[in-house]
């Protein structure tokens, strides 16, 4: 298991600054997706280093940029990035994390319970089915890293999300280009470039009403 040291190293292209508390439930969370993936299938990245730098690094990164309040959903979550991640760095957010296997949302409850994190919901909804049950227009941010059919995920997304919030999506430069042409209801702000990511993007757009 890495120490605190390594992690520091390995995080310091992103600028972030993490307390005690906080590195303390990463490396928790981290130890947790290491010995079940052994079982079940939640990430390809086998090693600990890069689970910390793609992973927790990228999904961590939007909080350079932005002040995450409120609800927040997650939608295809897999192993809880980035919306279970980001729980570490804005503990008071209430986050609801989409997830259809059944063996990666006992996964996801788990480390919720070990981290101690509060405020978690785990559903096994598709979006467009939890669209049809969820109260609308109920989240101040709807989050998806790496989750394609961006031609119905994001005209979904805007359902969910208040007046004034905002979808965060993480993307290739290629998905980002073309992102503006489906989606008028939001306005987009100015592509995040990842440290370290090939290529890899944030892009917030803030829902026009």
């Amino acid at each position: 298991m890495l120490d605190e040291s390594k992690l520091s190293q390995l995080l310091l292209p992103f600028g972030l600054e993490l307390s005690a508390n906080q590195t303390s439930q990463l490396l928790t969370y981290l130890d947790l997706l290491m010995r079940w993936n052994r079982k079940i299938n939640l990430t390809a990245i086998r090693s600990e280093e890069e689970c910390v730098r793609r992973h927790f690094g990228e999904s961590l990164y939007v909080s350079r940029w932005l002040h995450l309040e409120g609800r927040v959903l997650d939608v295809g979550t897999g192993a809880g990035f980035p919306g279970l991640a980001l729980k570490i760095v804005f503990p008071s957010l209430a986050v609801t994390l989409l997830e259809p296997v059944s063996k990666k949302r006992a996964y996801l409850k788990e480390v919720a319970r070990v981290c101690a994190m509060d405020s978690v919901e785990v559903r096994g909804e598709r979006l467009e089915d939890f669209v049809e049950v969820a109260s609308p227009a109920s989240f101040e941010t709807v989050t998806s890293r790496a989750v394609g059919q961006l031609d119905s995920l994001v005209p979904d997304a805007s359902r969910c999300i208040v007046a004034g919030g905002r979808l965060c999506l993480w993307l290739t430069h290629a998905q980002a280009l073309a992102l503006p042409k489906i989606s008028p209801r939001f306005s987009w702000a100015k592509p995040i470039p990842i440290p370290l990511g090939r290529e890899s993007e944030i892009l917030v757009g803030t829902l026009v009403h």
